[in-house]
């Protein structure tokens, strides 16, 4: 009866905590989980991002650069123009944007928490254009304005640590923290690539990502030709690290298709 009753408490205080630390996933209107405050986890992002630029050679192709730089900035712009009518600005709040392109052969880009954004050189030949890029950056970008990362860290902290908060998990259990934010983000600074996200973050992202470059002015039927581009190239066996549990087959084309309607209603032409 005792274990029982210690069972029962401990549920207890868990549901209390997953009920007071939830947020709203913009736009898509999404309950989430919430125990992380971008006040703690962007100056750890910040810092793994420099380590991460510090240890990766960025690419020497100037016109390349120019051009990631300009689609992340426009996405940048719009997302930042659109929160701000909506009142939501105060999201986005620490955030500190930056695009770099980095010369390595895999196909594959990410973005940390505040709007750093990597696209590696490997996925140019893909992209093929601003079009093309802006699928990539506004899939991105929407993982870290949605704060899928910061959410499955939170998840860890619910089921690992009973739900306590970062600045506590840190100091009490440091190398557990740690390997949370490694499930979460994937340790960029060791080795650039983020782990893959779960079939509804990422449905959630390719849904935000279209509506994101469409604000940017970029007409989203582009993604359809971007992910039909990528479907081959993993069909050939290649490299591919962009997405790879999430294979660009027929099924998820159908579903961007499905998902373009709504992303023309925030299109910004010209």
């Amino acid at each position: 009866m005792t274990k029982r009753n210690d069972v029962l408490l401990i549920l207890t205080v868990l549901l209390s905590v997953f009920i007071g630390a939830c947020s709203t996933v913009p736009i898509t209107g999404r309950s989430q989980l919430s125990l992380v405050p971008n006040e703690q986890i962007l100056p750890m992002s910040f810092q793994n991002y420099d380590e991460f630029l510090a240890k990766n050679k960025k690419s020497s192709d100037k016109r390349a650069t120019a051009r990631v730089k300009k689609v992340g900035q426009r996405i940048q712009y719009a997302v930042e123009r659109y929160f701000q009518k909506q009142k939501l600005s105060h999201l986005l709040d620490g955030y500190q944007w930056e695009f770099n392109l980095v010369a390595n052969s895999q196909v594959n880009a990410w973005c940390m928490p505040g709007g750093k954004v990597v696209v590696f050189s490997g996925i140019l030949p893909i992209t093929r254009d601003e079009n093309g890029l802006a699928v990539v950056m506004g899939h991105e970008i929407a993982h870290a304005v949605a704060n899928h990362g910061s959410e499955r860290m939170s998840q860890g902290l619910l089921v690992q640590m009973g739900g306590i908060g970062l600045s506590a998990a840190l100091s009490q259990y440091p190398a557990a923290t740690q390997n949370l934010w490694m499930t979460a983000y994937g340790g960029a600074s060791q080795v650039g690539l983020m782990l893959p996200y779960s079939r509804l973050h990422e449905s959630e992202a390719d849904r935000l990502g279209l509506i994101f470059m469409s604000m940017a002015g970029y007409d989203p039927h582009h993604a359809v030709g971007f992910w039909q581009r990528m479907a081959a190239k993993k069909g050939g066996k290649a490299s591919v690290e962009f997405l790879s549990t999430h294979p660009s087959d027929q099924t998820r084309i159908e579903n961007i298709k499905e998902l373009i309607p709504e992303a023309m209603r925030y299109y910004r032409s010209g």
